[in-house]
């Protein structure tokens, strides 16, 4: 800068900063939804490639569990590289794998095109959130991530919905072109548009590892498990519940899961606000509204608006869990929190296996209406695990 020229405003670095998050956020709405879209696209998959509806199944088993087990090591892995050609080199990554699903001629190529972008994901997903903290700066960190969580959230909410319609009206190949497309576009938006950040320094895996042995980090990632558990005993079988217990018309029971994400997304901007303040109390406040408003769900199905608002209760308090959680495992290391952040998507995982788990053997043993009690109970037993977490936290 020469002596001529006077340094940029904060507006304006504040302005960069949010143009970098908005394409953080766009971009892992991109690759999440590469995760879901596929489950509206099975149906026509499996008559296209010939394969039962179940094989089909195992290519969504497959990237989950590809993402829950190689998340930790790839992130400690990588996380020194300089985030912005990261970002740039995994939507390459995706815009790649999707255009070689999308010419796919069997299920081996498939399996293929899922696992490679399976691998990018929880790298990026990790690294994101703390690369969007850092350009946001401290006072704004957990609303930078909420950020990108809302970019998550959108492609949780609208994956499977778009998958179905795109596949109806383009076909499943056009809909993974329709997705290497823009994440080859995105490629170029960041290339353009994303500062650089400062590199973390290269550490070894086995000193990342460390944050392994810390009582307080291990403690937020068990709390991480249990709370997603919480979320998915009910949420897996929100469908199932809507139809049998509330008497929703099965062609309308879609239209409603988008309403229950829809709101959901409130929760994700509320989630942002109240985790700069304190991550866990955050945690506390959105267990007791999610624990309230799953349980409140079967005495209100025929209660109208009081329904629609335990209804919306719930939503809100689910997707504001998912930056709360986020921001409070990352915290809770004072190093490494690339790997912090990969190792809370693995816990959300394997929390959400676990809840769908328990949420599976709680309707043929006890009834799908008593799903939201059960759901209910497992949050309080989150709130239970809290005073442990604080008991560890570094004085």
């Amino acid at each position: 800068m020469s002596a001529y020229e006077s340094p940029p405003s904060a507006a304006s670095v504040a302005k960069g900063a949010g143009i970098s998050v908005a394409i953080l956020a766009f971009s892992a709405f991109l690759i999440v939804t590469t995760e879901f879209l596929i489950v509206g696209l099975l149906p026509n998959l499996a008559r296209d490639l010939n394969i039962s509806i179940s094989a089909a199944g195992q290519l969504v088993t497959l990237f989950a569990f590809t993402v829950m087990v190689f998340g930790p090591p790839l992130t400690a892995a990588l996380s020194h590289l300089d985030r912005k050609k990261l970002f740039i080199s995994i939507l390459l990554i995706f815009a790649a794998a999707n255009a070689l699903a999308a010419v796919s001629s069997n299920f081996w190529i498939l399996a293929v095109a899922r696992v490679v972008p399976a691998l990018a994901l929880p790298v990026f997903w990790g690294t994101a959130s703390e690369t969007a903290g850092q350009l946001a700066g401290p006072a704004r960190a957990g609303q930078a991530i909420s950020r990108v969580y809302l970019g998550i959230s959108a492609a949780m909410l609208l994956g499977i919905p778009l998958g179905t319609v795109v596949s109806n009206a383009i076909g499943w190949r056009g809909a993974f072109w329709l997705l290497a497309g823009m994440s080859l576009i995105m490629a170029v938006a960041m290339l353009a548009y994303m500062p650089s950040v400062v590199r973390s320094a290269k550490v070894d895996f086995l000193k990342q590892a460390r944050i392994f042995k810390e009582a307080y980090f291990l403690s937020n990632v068990l709390l991480s498990i249990v709370v997603f558990s919480a979320m998915f005993i009910a949420y897996t079988y929100l469908a199932d519940i809507l139809e049998r217990v509330v008497g929703v018309a099965q062609e309308n029971v879609g239209w409603w899961l988008m309403a229950f994400g829809a709101i959901g997304l409130v929760g994700n901007w509320i989630g942002g606000k109240a985790v700069d303040k304190s991550p866990i109390k955050a945690t506390v406040l959105f267990l007791l509204l999610l624990a309230i408003g799953m349980a409140a769900i079967v005495p209100l199905a025929h209660a109208g608006l009081l329904f629609c608002a335990a209804l919306g209760l719930w939503g809100i308090a689910n997707t504001a869990l998912y930056p709360v959680s986020q921001v409070r495992v990352m915290s809770s290391v004072s190093h490494s929190q690339a790997l912090a952040g990969t190792t809370n998507v693995s816990a959300a995982n394997a929390g959400i296996g676990i809840g769908a788990v328990v949420g599976g053997m709680t309707i043929p043993s006890l009834g799908v209406e008593f799903l939201g009690y059960v759901a209910a109970a497992v949050a309080v037993l989150a709130l239970a695990v809290v005073p442990v977490v604080r008991h560890l936290a570094p004085r």
